[in-house]
């Protein structure tokens, strides 16, 4: 019996590995640049960092480079939602201020960009936020910030995209990545190039560049509660914490200062490195939903199984503190995990002819992610 000929597989123009925000954002600009395109996930869906974070595009405390990747993702969020009919809320960023160096940073902050962001005295603020915070000296309102709902968007988003012609294929594990085929554990996948957007999980297919750019893993404990007394919170809220873990307000003069009054005052924020803000989780309803709680950060190139009371008690106690509640009732927590490295908020490496390896190392994937994919693909 003559053998049936090979059929070889379907040739892509782009092949995307992971299914995160990253990846899909290099599937927007691609597909809709009229190319083909296929997205390769090991599970049956997104379940990283792009699913477990506050839903917080957090365009206006970003500096440089990085603030210009955000502005474009701002503008490209805006379009996906009315395209997909994704709920993307467009209330800022409420910034509570409780030190005087607090408000030092931000008043340097705002007198640089006063075009979208204003001062707010303690009555105003309340006003923002929806409740008094006690102890608050005034704050900010950065306009510029948005918010999505994680947990539905990124799967929403990969929908839209699917319906825009980009195939998917879920469940596929891929086991090496070439310069024009992606081998999966579902079968060969030919594409005249290869986005390769695992986060983390870079050093997996290329160790030696994750070990060049010093990646290693931050592991966050974040926790969803119901909103004390039903209040809504329209904005995104930062505090302190925030002011030191942003190039835009730590690149101020005055964040000295605050550094030096949090280590001070606040040592076991720091040793558990809190940046204290939440996010309430928005519905198709409109109804207001639990608050985004967190978070902590941890660095280790391997992650331990094992987790820390003492960082959720300190985050539970410091928004009872925040928020001015006796009890918080806690429905859900876990563990959010994102590249991190020393060298810079991007590895953008090519490993391989036709093959370019894509990794937010700061935690701002949601932020500046559909920015960054755009010049990763010189669209």
């Amino acid at each position: 019996m003559t053998p049936a000929p090979t059929v070889p597989p379907a040739r892509f123009d782009v092949a995307v590995v992971g299914a995160g925000v990253v990846g899909l954002a290099h599937a927007w600009h691609a597909v809709r640049a009229g190319l083909r395109v296929v997205v390769l996930e090991r599970d049956e869906f997104a379940v990283g960092a792009s699913i477990r974070n506050f839903g917080h595009i957090c365009t206006t405390a970003q500096s440089g480079l990085v603030y210009e990747y955000a502005l474009r993702a701002r503008e490209e969020w805006l379009t996906i939602g009315a395209d997909a009919g994704i709920p993307v809320a467009a209330h800022g960023t409420a910034v509570i201020a409780r030190r005087p160096e607090e408000l030092a940073v931000l008043e340097e902050f705002v007198g640089e960009r006063s075009d979208d962001n204003v001062l707010l005295t303690p009555a105003q603020l309340a006003d923002r936020l929806g409740f008094d915070a006690p102890g608050a000296l005034g704050g900010a309102w950065l306009s510029l910030d948005l918010r999505v709902d994680s947990p539905t968007a990124i799967p929403a988003f990969a929908a839209h995209l699917a319906g825009r012609g980009v195939e998917f294929r879920y469940r596929s594990n891929v086991l090496a990545v070439e310069s024009d085929r992606v081998v999966t554990t579902a079968g060969d996948v030919a594409a005249d190039r290869v986005i390769v957007a695992v986060g983390h999980d870079v050093d997996r297919f290329f160790p030696a560049l994750a070990e060049e750019h010093g990646v290693v893993r931050c592991r966050l404990r974040m926790i969803e509660a119901d909103a004390p007394a039903g209040i809504t919170v329209d904005p995104g809220v930062f505090t302190g914490t925030s002011l030191l873990r942003y190039d835009g307000f730590a690149e101020t003069k005055s964040a000295e200062a605050l550094r030096d009054a949090l280590a001070r005052e606040a040592p076991a924020l720091g040793e558990h490195g809190v940046n204290l803000m939440f996010t309430q989780r928005l519905s198709h309803s409109g109804a207001a939903g639990r608050l985004v709680l967190g978070d902590t950060h941890h660095y280790s190139l391997t992650e331990t199984p094992f987790e820390d009371e003492a960082s959720d008690e300190l985050l539970l106690a410091e928004f009872r503190e925040l928020l001015g509640a006796d009890h918080l009732v806690v429905r859900r927590r876990w563990r959010g995990v994102y590249a991190s490295s020393p060298r810079g908020p991007y590895l953008v490496a090519s490993p391989a002819p036709g093959v370019t390896a894509v990794s937010v190392t700061s935690g701002i994937g949601m932020t500046t992610a559909l920015g960054l994919a755009a010049s990763v693909l010189d669209l």
